[in-house]
């Protein structure tokens, strides 16, 4: 009985004495883990420090570009106001040479219309110097030579054309009295607003013929100069 409890007491202290150095293991085993994490978790606290300190300096800086930017918007505010007002000035000035240029081609085309008209008297005042005088009374009434003279050689050849072919659109008559398409334009205009032509707007360009009036007119002229 004796033996049995030596024989189990040795055998209790031996599980003791290896239960303790496996504790020994363990906890040096335990030690190294806690000293690595712990290394570990410095690194980490360094590493995020590093990226704190990165970051505060970061944001100084984006600081300092947001008050750049705030004080170059600040310029620009005035120069953009500057920039407006030589945007309305540069549209005035274009309106003003559209309108110009407008003008100049209305004066353009006056001048056109008198050195037409400066010719035709040019052109009735050779006739007066040459023809003979003549001192019989006129075939025509006054009123009907009023309407001829105020006519000039052109527009007169433009009526005379109307009446013996018939009506014709600007385009036509253009290539006939040899005048550019504008200055046609505007003397077949001229002559419908002054009542010596009639026009047919159901298209473009306006057919154009002379009214049966001017075109007694005409003939009634015709047969007194050939008389």
């Amino acid at each position: 009985m004796l033996a049995t409890t030596v024989a189990a007491s040795v055998e209790y202290y031996r599980q003791i004495r290896k239960a303790q150095k496996e504790y020994e293991k363990a906890k040096d085993v335990i030690e190294d883990i806690v000293l690595s994490f712990n290394r570990e978790l410095k690194r980490e606290a360094d590493r995020l420090e590093l990226i704190a300190y990165k970051v505060e300096g970061n944001s100084a800086k984006a600081d300092t570009s947001l008050r750049k930017i705030d004080n170059v918007e600040k310029k620009m505010a005035p120069l953009e106001n500057q920039f407006g007002a030589v945007s309305q000035n540069n549209a005035n000035i274009l309106s003003g040479l559209t309108g110009l240029e407008s003008k100049i081609k209305d004066i353009e085309a006056s001048q056109e219309t008198l050195r037409l008209k400066i010719a035709g008297f040019e052109e009735q005042i050779q006739k007066f110097t040459v023809a003979p005088e003549i001192k019989s009374e006129p075939v025509v009434p006054i009123r009907r030579d009023k309407a001829m003279a105020a006519l000039t050689d052109t527009e007169i050849a433009v009526l005379e054309m109307l009446s013996s072919e018939g009506p014709k659109t600007a385009p036509k008559i253009k290539d006939r009295v040899q005048l550019s398409r504008e200055h046609t334009a505007r003397l077949m205009k001229k002559l419908y607003e002054e009542g010596y032509l009639e026009r047919e707007v159901g298209k473009i360009p306006f057919r154009y013929s002379i009214k049966k009036e001017m075109e007694k007119l005409l003939k009634k002229t015709e047969n007194s100069q050939q008389t």
